[in-house]
């Protein structure tokens, strides 16, 4: 009995590799796409762009005023 957890933990073999049921093509790695495609999609958010535009501007000030 505690040798088929060990087994089960360690994963099924495939083509002579471990496969730990981690790999791009298992259930797990479907959910994360779909996961990291639904966060692709999302937009921006204003704050965010506001923020970087202000950034923008502090660091353009900071080199003109360096500059001169």
């Amino acid at each position: 009995m505690k040798e088929k957890s060990s087994t089960r933990a360690q994963g099924r073999v495939r083509n002579g590799q471990v496969d730990d049921g981690l790999g791009p093509n298992t259930d797990i790695g479907a959910r994360l796409r779909a996961l990291y495609g639904a966060v692709q999609d999302e937009g921006i958010p204003a704050e965010l762009l506001d923020l970087l535009d202000r950034l923008d501007q502090a660091e353009t000030q900071q080199k003109n005023s360096q500059g001169k």
